[in-house]
C-alpha cells in the first residue's frame, strides 16, 4: 500500500531514525547477538538490516530480502556507501527464497501487517531458522495512537489513516495480533514486548513531522476510499495545526504501539 517511491524511501529513512532505538531493544531482548547469521524480511531501504548488522558485528552476516527491485537496489547502494561487508540484499519473496544454509535468526519490522496470510508467511520463514534459533517480528498497532488532553487534529488524522489502511486490507492491529499469528503458524507462545513514543512540547515536532509524512503517503488512498478530502486533511499546515493544539493544552502525544514477539524454534 505504501509503495517504494523515492519520497516514500526518504520517509522510511526518517521513520527509522525515530524507531530504530525501539527495534534495537526488541532484537537484543530476543537474543540477536554478535556473530549471528540473520535474514531480514521485507528489508525495504535497508534500515533494519543496517541496525541488525551493527548488532551481529563483523563476525556475523545479515541478508536482506525484498520483493521490490527498486528497494533492493536502494538498499545495496546505501550499504555500498557505508562500506558494509556484513550485509547483502536479495530480490524475491523472503518466504519462498531458498538459501544454502539455515539462519540463526529471522527478523522483520512492519512486514506481517501487509500479508493476507501472515501466519503462513511466518511458518515458512521459521523453517529457515536452525534449531534453537530466533524468530522476532516488530509490528505496530494503530490502536495506540492517542493524545491527552485531546489534540483534535492529531486524533482525526489517526482515525483517517487507520480507516484507509483497513479499507485497503492492511491489518492495523497487527501488533496485538502477533501472539495469535505465532500460534497459528505452529510456533510456541511468543514473548511479547510493548513500547510507544510519548512526546510533548517542542520534543513532539520530530514525531509530528514523521506522522504527517505518513499521512501524505496515505492521502491518495484516504481520498480514493472517500475517508476524507485533501482539503480536509490540509497537509500543508498539518504539523503547525497539530503542534499548536498540543501546546495550547500541554498535551502528550502517543505514537503507534510498537509490539515485538519472539520465540526460539
Amino acid at each position: 500500500m505504501l509503495g517504494h517511491s523515492e519520497r516514500e524511501i526518504e520517509r522510511l529513512k526518517g521513520q527509522a531514525r525515530l524507531i530504530d532505538p525501539i527495534t534495537k531493544r526488541f532484537f537484543l531482548a530476543a537474543g540477536i547477538g554478535a556473530g549471528m547469521r540473520v535474514l531480514d524480511v521485507g528489508s525495504g531501504a535497508g534500515d533494519v538490516a543496517f541496525l541488525t548488522s551493527d548488532i551481529v558485528g563483523a563476525g556475523g552476516m545479515v541478508v536482506g530480502a525484498d520483493r521490490v527491485p527498486t528497494a533492493v537496489q536502494v538498499a545495496r547502494d546505501r550499504a555500498g556507501a557505508r562500506s558494509l561487508k556484513n550485509v547483502s540484499f536479495v530480490e524475491g519473496d523472503p518466504a519462498e527464497l531458498t538459501f544454502d544454509q539455515p539462519f540463526d535468526a529471522v527478523v522483520g519490522r512492519y512486514v506481517l501487517q501487509f500479508q493476507r496470510e501472515p501466519e503462513v508467511m511466518l511458518q515458512k520463514l521459521a523453517a529457515k531458522v536452525r534449531r534453537g534459533g530466533v524468530v522476532v517480528f516488530h509490528e505496530i498497532d494503530w490502536g495506540g495512537l492517542s493524545s491527552f488532553p485531546p489534540v483534535p487534529s492529531y486524533d482525526q488524522c489517526a482515525r483517517w489513516g487507520a480507516e484507509a489502511m483497513c479499507l485497503h486490507g492492511t491489518e492495523t492491529r497487527m501488533g496485538s495480533r502477533l501472539h495469535a499469528t505465532f500460534i497459528a503458524a505452529g510456533l510456541p507462545d511468543p514473548t511479547l514486548q510493548l513500547e510507544a513514543l510519548a512526546v510533548g512540547g517542542m520534543e513532539s515536532i520530530s514525531w509530528l513531522r514523521s506522522f504527517k509524512d505518513l499521512i501524505v503517503t496515505l492521502l491518495p488512498e484516504i481520498e480514493r476510499f472517500g475517508v476524507a478530502s485533501a482539503s480536509e486533511v490540509g497537509v500543508e499546515t498539518l504539523v503547525e495545526r497539530m503542534s499548536t493544539e498540543a501546546r495550547a493544552s500541554s498535551s502528550v502525544l502517543i505514537g503507534h504501539h510498537q509490539f515485538a514477539a519472539w520465540v526460539r524454534v
